[in-house]
């Protein structure tokens, strides 16, 4: 049973027990419970999904083409500059082992994707929902999480057959390193290419719709708390 169903479940049976025994505190700490839970399980299918007639809606696919960028920019800027190109090159001519390009991503820093995903949240419709349970702090869970998939996402890439041959195909060429980038750059875009909006809100989902599913508990515990403080003072 997960904790958005759990919470709202609760809520509505503390609602339900308040009216039949005509208890004002449970029924206006359940019924604000419920609609806080509820509202917030709106705002968390909101992100994912887009919602007819409700402005900001699906903003992981609305955002599709900024996380493509972002995955090429990391790539890139991070990884694939001329002086880790160059320094790879030399060291892998010299050995004669088959490419491997997992250690060296294993030391690229990802956070910086992670703390862009954060911003177009943040800017997004659910920023505003976000602020009221601590800001781009409630998704600090959510980091080593993403950091973890966005490394075996990148080396899945770099194991590609054309990627490979793209950059096997360009050791024996003189100016290599900058004709392999530009291959390399070619050879990412294809492959990101290949993802569709619902292939990337899949991706993303995984990684954080379980934590945010925290957002709806405390939605309910919070709505909970102002709907006893209602009652209490209204008695």
């Amino acid at each position: 049973m997960n904790k958005s169903f759990l919470t709202n479940l609760i809520a509505a049976l503390i609602t339900a027990a308040g009216y039949y025994f005509s208890q004002p505190v449970a029924l206006y700490g359940g019924l604000f419970a419920l609609s806080g839970s509820l509202t917030n399980l709106l705002a968390v299918h909101m992100l994912f999904e887009k919602v007819p007639g409700l402005y900001g809606s699906g903003v992981i696919q609305a955002r599709f083409e900024a996380f493509k960028l972002g995955i090429k920019s990391l790539m890139m800027d991070q990884f694939f500059t001329a002086e880790n190109m160059d320094r790879f090159l030399k060291k892998e001519m010299s050995s004669g082992a088959t490419l491997n390009l997992d250690p060296v991503i294993e030391q690229i820093d990802f956070n910086p994707t992670f703390d862009g995903l954060v911003e177009v949240i943040n800017n997004s419709s659910f920023g505003g929902m976000l602020a009221m349970f601590g800001g781009a702090e409630a998704l600090a869970p959510l980091r080593q999480p993403f950091v973890e998939k966005m490394k075996s996402s990148v080396v899945e890439i770099t194991q590609q057959d054309n990627f490979r041959d793209a950059l096997k195909g360009q050791l024996e060429q003189p100016e290599m390193v900058g004709d392999i980038k530009a291959n390399i750059e070619s050879v990412i875009e294809q492959r990101l290419d290949e993802l569709t909006p619902e292939l990337v809100k899949e991706i993303v989902q995984k990684m954080i719709r379980e934590h945010l599913g925290w957002l709806v508990v405390w939605g309910g515990v919070f709505g909970g708390i102002i709907g006893v403080v209602s009652a209490l003072i209204t008695g």
